[in-house]
């Protein structure tokens, strides 16, 4: 029983020390009820190098609560000397057939979407990467005013 615990957590060390490529990596619960459109979920990026260019990806993880095939997103880039970037973006969550397109067992599905690649930080300070959602159902101006089946919401900052 001791050495299995030890080997396990020797395989635990090692998967965890695997991920190089990580420079930052974060995950922000969302309320049980869903994501409201008016809610803006916001990661504060300090301490990043300001010479070597990096890969950007948003984290979404979902159960079967949610009911569409894809996501519409709103992101933020915010500078520290006020400049912003603002994105709309579309990500597909579901094969044709209904499957999820995410990767876990069970009900939770967590999808890495790609957001931006090569990208530089030239200024010293804290970044801010702000994301919400612009879910629309068909015939509706309004939008989804609250998102069911996202469960938590991740941004990723990797070497490339």
């Amino acid at each position: 029983m001791h050495k299995a615990l030890v080997y396990s957590l020797l395989l635990i060390i090692c998967l965890v020390s695997c991920d190089v490529k990580r420079e930052y990596d974060e995950y922000k619960s969302l309320p049980e009820n869903g994501w409201s459109k008016d809610s803006t979920i916001t990661f504060k990026v300090n301490e990043i190098d300001t010479v070597n260019a990096y890969n950007l990806f948003i984290n979404l993880r979902n159960n079967s609560n949610y009911n569409y095939n894809n996501i519409y997103l709103i992101t933020e880039m915010n500078f520290p000397n006020g400049k912003v970037i603002s994105d709309t973006l579309e990500y597909e969550m579901a094969y044709p057939n209904g499957d999820w397109m995410g990767v876990g067992f069970g009900e939770i599905k967590e999808s890495k979407l790609w957001y931006k690649s090569g990208v530089h930080f030239p200024e010293e300070g804290v970044y801010q990467f702000k994301i919400r959602q612009a879910m629309r159902k068909s015939g509706n101006v309004g939008g989804v005013q609250t998102l069911e089946g996202i469960t938590d919401v991740g941004f990723r900052i990797e070497k490339p």
